[in-house]
């Protein structure tokens, strides 16, 4: 058998490591070998000769390209052929050429303000062990957003947000349906300007469902609320971290109400988000546990804690989240098989039709297309950065009195930080969670790095889920 040699080239030359690791990502680990190109978002089923060749360019020595090719059983004439078929597509543009640099996308220009999370309530009926939020308070003081800081708060975003025809705004917390009143009166508000305008405005509301009452779940289906309901799978997994203000578990409570609220809700909008923590690394149980229990659409977060927290995920954990991604993986694809799959929210992929290229460079927006508005009415970057110091962005009655917040948050694009340049991921995750890595390094340059790693599994979980489902 005649073995490929060290010159495997296509006809542009012999692309570097570099760039194949850059633009080029091969990955294999659930029953699909693929080929994801970076540039074009295109995505490609390999056989056994694409993919020892493939391994070869990226070895990129003499030693390791013959020992891959011994164990693939290839010899030169394959290898032509694989590179031959490269070639092709490099020339009909399906396929880019792996040291091609990405487009120069100059200046993006200034953010326009088109979404808000309003911070309806800075406290909360549970107190998790986990929670960003301080169960609640934000660090501070616990209160409820009067709804006159509300109905002010969609005046600017109507008035800031210029052209933009279609708006968001989520009411979060805390636990917003401590504070029913206020959403139902900004809501209104929200109508009448919908009315006057001739703008669409989407509302969302996020609740751990402990107060979710049949009149509450006729208001959220009535006005065509979408929403996110937060339990973490299992009783046990949940109870041991979402604990009621008086330290009794909610599990119960918590899905007995969710599940009767989705099932109202006759099409309506809605996922259930999970928390997963070093604790639950086996995260893929409490999926499938959900979907078990009738719940369709699915989420589940990795939680972003110290790396002092008992909850926080550390390197030596990975192994074990990415087993967990891959079996959701096989369970989902045997599920839709069977007729009966879910949708995981984060599975849900378009290589070929996906978001604006501003947002594949900077990610959520925050900071530029969205803001947090605080019970008293301040403005920060997102949720995650209320209470943080030096994000203070403004009011709601003033308007964004500090654009340098926002001019930082736009120069913190993919191609501002060091370790997502050469990263195949950068535009799926477009530089990764601003508030994880200030969290994490103090800065947005920073990102951070157990979180990188569980978002590029996930993307390669998403894209074989897409393969193998096709």
């Amino acid at each position: 058998m005649q073995e490929v040699n060290a010159e495997l080239s296509l006809g542009r030359g012999r692309p570097s490591r570099a760039g194949i690791q850059r633009n080029w990502r091969r990955f294999g680990d659930v029953g699909a070998r693929l080929l994801l190109d970076v540039q074009s978002g295109s995505l490609h089923s390999l056989d056994e000769a694409a993919w020892a060749v493939l391994e070869a360019m990226e070895a990129g020595s003499a030693g390791d390209s013959a020992a891959v090719c011994r164990r693939y059983g290839l010899d030169a004439a394959q290898a032509t052929e694989v590179l031959r078929d490269l070639d092709t597509l490099i020339d009909e543009g399906v396929l880019s050429y792996p040291d091609e640099p990405d487009i120069d996308v100059g200046e993006l220009g200034p953010g326009v303000l088109k979404a808000m999370c309003l911070h309806v309530a800075h406290d909360c009926d549970m107190r998790c062990g986990y929670c960003f939020a301080g169960t609640g308070g934000f660090g501070g003081a616990r209160a409820l957003m009067p709804a006159e800081v509300g109905i002010a708060a969609l005046d600017l975003l109507f008035e800031a947000s210029g052209h933009v025809g279609r708006l968001e705004v989520d009411f979060f917390g805390g636990e917003p349906l401590m504070n029913m009143p206020a959403v139902r009166r900004i809501v209104s508000h929200g109508q009448e300007l919908e009315r006057r305008t001739g703008k669409t405005l989407k509302f969302t509301l996020t609740t751990n469902a402990l107060g979710l009452t049949d009149e509450v779940g006729a208001f959220l289906n009535d006005n065509d609320i979408a929403v996110v309901l937060s339990l973490d799978g299992r009783a046990w997994v949940h109870d041991a971290v979402r604990r009621g203000d008086d330290g009794s578990p909610t599990f119960a409570r918590c899905a007995a109400n969710a599940l009767k609220f989705v099932n109202s809700r006759r099409g309506g909008e809605y996922y259930v988000r999970g928390t997963y923590t070093r604790r639950n690394l086996d995260f893929v149980d409490d999926v499938l546990f959900l979907a078990d229990m009738g719940f369709e659409t699915i989420s589940f977060e990795p939680v972003v804690a110290s790396p002092q927290s008992p909850y926080s995920i550390r390197e030596q954990d990975l192994g074990q989240v990415f087993a967990s991604y891959d079996r959701l993986v096989q369970e989902m694809v045997r599920r839709r098989q069977a007729g009966h799959g879910f949708r995981f929210f984060h599975f849900d992929l378009d290589v070929a039709h996906g978001p604006c290229l501003a947002k594949r460079l900077m990610g959520c927006g925050a900071g530029r297309e969205y803001a947090a508005v605080t019970p008293e009415g301040q403005l920060y970057p997102c949720h995650q950065f209320v209470g943080r110091a030096g994000f203070d962005m403004g009011s709601v009655h003033d308007g964004i009195t500090e654009p340098h917040i926002s001019e930082e948050f736009g120069a913190a694009h993919i191609y501002s930080k060091p370790a997502c340049t050469g990263c195949w991921a950068r535009f799926m995750c477009s530089g990764g969670c601003h508030a994880n890595a200030h969290e994490m390094s103090g800065g947005l340059a920073e990102p951070y790095a157990i979180g990188c790693a569980i978002t590029r599994k996930r993307l390669e979980a998403a894209l074989a889920l897409m393969a193998l489902s096709s």
